[in-house]
């Protein structure tokens, strides 16, 4: 009886083998399929992200060093089919109205941003293309085949087993 129980915790333990170190933490959470086309520029006086929302290109802005809203400024946005002056919405925050039709690229947008103190200029690239589809992970044929010898010992080390066991209960009569 201790060598079929012996076999079978042999055969089983290949299953527990180590591979190629991947990390099993939890996964990555996925990419939102509506995440807005964006671009981002910093200076030394500014920091700025400009993100399409609907039909307008809303801008951003805070001071580099402290992080606080730029109020007050002037902002001339130019790029993305667009130019002109963009009107404060929220302390901080800039809108712009864009073209009706803007193709799927990436588009150089040059800002200008004069506040009572400070004049800047910054350059950023709004890409509006089409997210790139991530590769599926392929199908990995050695561990089917590994997990398939592993199971045909296990089944035949318990019919064994079995085999082993109706002989002797035959032979004790029972």
């Amino acid at each position: 009886m201790r060598r079929p129980l012996a076999m079978l915790l042999f055969a089983t333990s290949f299953a527990a083998l180590g591979h190629g170190g991947e990390d099993h933490g939890a996964p990555p959470p996925p990419i939102s399929g509506n995440v807005a086309p964006r671009a981002a520029a910093a200076s030394e006086e500014f920091e700025l992200v400009a993100v399409i929302e609907g039909k307008q290109l809303v801008v951003y802005i805070d001071r580099f060093g402290t992080n606080e809203p730029v109020t007050n400024a002037k902002v001339e946005i130019e790029g993305a089919g667009a130019k002109g002056l963009a009107n404060e919405i929220t302390p901080g925050t800039y809108a712009m109205k864009l073209p009706a039709a803007m193709a799927p690229a990436k588009h150089a947008l040059t800002i200008s941003i004069e506040t009572g103190d400070t004049a800047d200029l910054l350059t950023a690239t709004l890409d509006t293309s089409l997210p790139v589809p991530l590769p599926v992970h392929g199908f990995d044929s050695t561990k089917w085949i590994f997990g398939s010898f592993v199971s045909l010992l296990i089944l035949v080390s318990a019919i064994r087993l079995v085999a082993r066991y109706s002989r002797e209960k035959k032979v004790r009569g029972t």
